[in-house]
C-alpha cells in the first residue's frame, strides 16, 4: 500500500523517468540528491522521502542504470558516481514495511554487486587513461563509489559478506595501481571495523585470497603508503580473532622476519610492533603446540607398534583361517564346475541318443517302405498318419490336463483351506451349543414332605393295579445269558466297524498325502534325485507289476508295424526273473517315454 501524502517532486520525477529515453534517465535521477538533502538526516521527513522513493521505484531505477555505458550520457562517469552515492543514501535508513525480504535479500546484494562492477569499470578506464586530468577524474569517481560502498555497509552490516565474496572486490584489491589498491584496502579496513567477525563468516578460500594479496604487497613493494595500509589491515585481522593469527603464523612462516627487516623505521613502527607482538605470542604457542604434537606422535607410534606386533603374533592363525576359507571356496567352485560339466555331458548324451533314435526310426521306416508291397504303401501311410495323429492328440491332452491341473492347484488349495476352516468353525459352534445346553440345565427342586407322601401313595396304587409277573430263577438266568450274548455280539461288531473306519481314514489320509505330494511336485526340469526318491513305491508287488507293464510297453514300441495290427501285444508275456529281482527303489511313470 503506497503512502497517502507524497512529495510532488517525487511524483513529477517518477513521471519524467518513465516517459524519458534511457540516456536521459541517469541525469534525471540526479535530482534525487536535492530531494534527500532537503530534509535533515535521521528525521521522520527524511525517512518518509526514502520510503516514497522506494515505493515509486526510483531506487530500483538507480540500481539498474549503474550498469549503463556512461560515455554517451551527459556528465559521463561523474554522473555514475553521483548515482552510486544517491543509491547508498537512499538505502541507508530505509525501513521497508511491505515485503522486506525482497529489499534485504535481493535489492541490497544487487546494489553491492553493481557498485563493485562500477568500481571495476572505473579502475580499468583509470589504468587506460593517458591524460592526468582524466586519471584524476576517474580516481575521484572511484573514491566516491568506494565511499558509497562503505556507507551502504555501515547501514546494513550483513552486506559485508557480499562485498568480500564478490569477485570484483578481490580483482580490485590485486591491482598494481597504488591509489586503487590503497582505496580498496581502506574499504576493507572500514568493513573490518564495522563487522570484526566477517572473515570467519566467509569461505576459507576467500580469506586466504585476501591474506595472500596483503602479504604479497608487503613482500613485493617498498612503497610506505601501501605498507602502512597493509600492516594496519593485518593488525585488524589479527586483533579480530586468534584463529586468524594462527592462520598467519602457520601459512606464512617468514612473515615476522619480513616485517622486521623490510618495514622497520618507515614511520608506522607502533602498528608494526603490535603486529609483531601478536605474531610472536602466537609463534610461542605454536612451538608449544608443536612440542605437544611431537609427544602425541611418539605415543601414537608406540601404540601402533604395539598393535602391529600383536597382530603379527595372531597372523599365523589368521592366515590358516584364510587358507581354509579359500580352499573351501575353491572346492565349492570346482564342485560347481564339475557339476556343470556333468550336466552338459548328460545333455549332450541325451541329445545324441535322441538323434540316434531318430536316425534308426527313419532307417526302419525306409526299410519298411522297401519291404511293403507297392499296392499297400498308401494304406500303410494312412495308418501311420492316424497313429501319428493319435500320438499328437494324446500328448496334447496330457499337456492340457497338466496345465489345467496347475491352474486348479491354487483353487484346490483354497478349497481345502476352506474345508478345514469350516470344520473348525462347525466344531467350535457344536461346543458352544453343548456349553449352552449344559448351562441351561437346572437342578430339580427339593420335594416337600406332603409331595413325597402323595407320590408314595400313587406308586402303591400303581403297584396294586399292575402287579409284576412272577419269573422263575431259571428263566431269569436264561434271559441274562441271552443279554450277555447280544452284548458281546454288539461289542465285537462295533470293534470291527471301528477298525474298518480307521482303515478308511488311513486310506483317505494316504490319498490326501499323495495329492499334496503331486500338487507340490516340481517340474521335470527342476527334479532331483531326492525328489525321485519321494515318489518311489515301497511295495515289491507294485514295483514288479510296474516293471512288467513297462517292459511290455517297451517291447510293443519296438515291434514292426505289421505285428501291431492285432491285439496280441496286450497279452502278458513272460518276464525274466532278473527284471523282477531288480532293485525295488525304481520310479515308474506310465504313459510317457521321457
Amino acid at each position: 500500500m503506497k503512502p497517502v501524502q507524497v512529495d510532488s517532486r517525487i511524483l513529477s520525477l517518477a513521471a519524467q523517468v518513465t516517459e524519458s529515453p534511457d540516456l536521459d534517465v541517469p541525469v534525471l535521477l540526479l535530482k534525487i540528491k536535492d530531494i534527500l538533502t532537503s530534509a535533515p538526516p535521521g528525521s521522520k521527513e527524511s525517512q518518509k522521502i526514502k520510503q516514497d522513493l522506494y515505493y515509486y521505484d526510483l531506487v530500483q531505477y538507480c540500481l539498474l542504470v549503474l550498469k549503463q555505458d556512461y560515455t554517451k550520457v551527459l556528465g559521463g562517469w561523474v554522473t555514475a558516481a553521483q548515482i552510486a552515492e544517491i543509491l547508498s543514501l537512499s538505502c541507508v535508513g530505509l525501513e521497508v514495511r511491505e515485503e522486506p525480504e525482497e529489499f534485504c535479500n535481493k535489492l541490497l546484494p544487487s546494489a553491492v554487486d553493481n557498485l563493485l562492477f562500477l568500481d571495476r569499470r572505473l579502475q580499468l578506464r583509470c589504468s587506460r587513461s593517458i591524460k592526468d586530468e582524466d586519471r584524476r577524474e576517474f580516481l575521484h569517481c572511484f573514491r566516491t563509489v568506494t565511499d558509497a560502498i562503505c556507507w551502504l555497509c555501515g547501514g546494513h552490516v550483513q552486506l559485508t559478506n557480499n562485498v568480500l565474496q564478490n569477485g570484483h572486490f578481490l580483482q580490485l584489491l590485486m591491482t598494481d595501481d597504488v591509489d586503487i589498491s590503497t582505496g580498496m584496502m581502506s574499504v576493507l579496513q572500514n568493513i573490518l571495523r564495522i563487522n570484526r567477525g566477517v572473515l570467519l563468516q566467509v569461505a576459507e578460500k576467500t580469506v586466504h585470497g585476501i591474506l595472500d594479496e596483503l602479504v604479497y604487497k608487503l613482500s613485493s613493494t617498498v612503497n610506505p603508503v601501501i605498507g602502512r595500509a597493509a600492516i594496519k589491515l593485518l593488525l585488524l585481522v589479527a586483533e579480530s580473532d586468534p584463529q586468524l593469527v594462527t592462520t598467519l603464523t602457520t601459512r606464512y612462516k617468514g612473515l615476522s622476519t619480513l616485517l622486521s627487516k623490510q618495514w622497520t623505521g618507515k614511520g608506522f613502527d607502533r602498528n608494526l610492533d603490535q603486529l609483531l607482538d601478536l605474531l610472536g605470542s602466537e609463534n610461542c604457542r605454536a612451538d608449544e603446540t608443536q612440542r605437544l604434537h611431537r609427544a602425541v606422535c611418539i605415543i601414537q607410534a608406540a601404540w601402533r607398534g604395539f598393535q602391529t606386533r600383536k597382530r603379527l603374533k595372531q597372523l599365523p592363525k589368521a592366515v590358516t583361517t584364510l587358507q581354509k576359507n579359500f580352499r573351501a571356496k575353491r572346492e565349492q567352485e570346482l564342485q560347481s564346475l564339475r557339476k556343470q560339466k556333468e550336466e552338459e555331458n548328460l545333455r549332450q548324451q541325451l541329445q545324441l541318443q535322441r538323434q540316434r533314435a531318430m536316425r534308426l526310426f527313419h532307417e526302419r521306416q525306409l526299410t519298411l517302405l522297401e519291404i511293403v508291397h507297392a499296392g499297400q504303401v498308401d494304406k500303410h501311410m494312412h495308418e501311420m498318419e492316424e497313429k501319428s495323429a493319435l500320438t499328437i492328440q494324446r500328448h496334447w491332452r496330457a499337456f492340457r490336463t497338466r496345465r489345467n491341473f496347475l491352474q486348479q492347484k491354487q483353487s484346490l488349495k483354497e478349497y481345502k483351506m476352506a474345508v478345514v476352516i469350516q470344520k473348525a468353525v462347525l466344531k467350535f459352534l457344536e461346543k458352544q451349543k453343548k456349553r449352552k445346553a449344559y448351562s441351561l440345565w437346572k437342578p430339580p427342586k427339593a420335594l416337600s414332605d406332603e409331595q413325597r407322601l402323595s407320590l408314595q401313595e400313587k406308586v402303591k396304587d400303581y403297584i396294586k393295579l399292575h402287579p409284576a409277573s412272577e419269573m422263575s430263577e431259571e428263566m431269569s438266568k436264561e434271559l441274562h445269558q441271552q443279554a450277555q450274548a447280544k452284548l458281546a455280539q454288539y461289542l465285537m461288531k462295533r470293534s470291527l466297524d471301528r477298525k474298518a473306519q480307521q482303515h478308511r481314514e488311513a486310506l483317505l489320509a494316504q490319498v490326501h498325502t499323495h495329492i499334496d505330494q503331486l500338487m507340490s511336485a516340481p517340474s521335470l526340469a527342476e527334479a532331483t534325485v531326492e525328489d525321485l526318491n519321494v515318489y518311489m513305491s515301497r511295495s515289491v508287488p507294485v514295483v514288479a507289476k510296474a516293471k512288467q507293464s513297462h517292459y511290455t510297453m517297451l517291447k510293443y514300441t519296438q515291434w514292426p508295424w505289421w505285428k501291431k495290427l492285432g491285439e496280441e501285444f496286450l497279452e502278458d508275456e513272460g518276464v525274466s526273473e532278473d527284471l523282477l529281482c531288480a532293485e525295488v527303489g525304481t520310479l515308474f511313470i506310465g504313459g510317457t517315454k521321457s
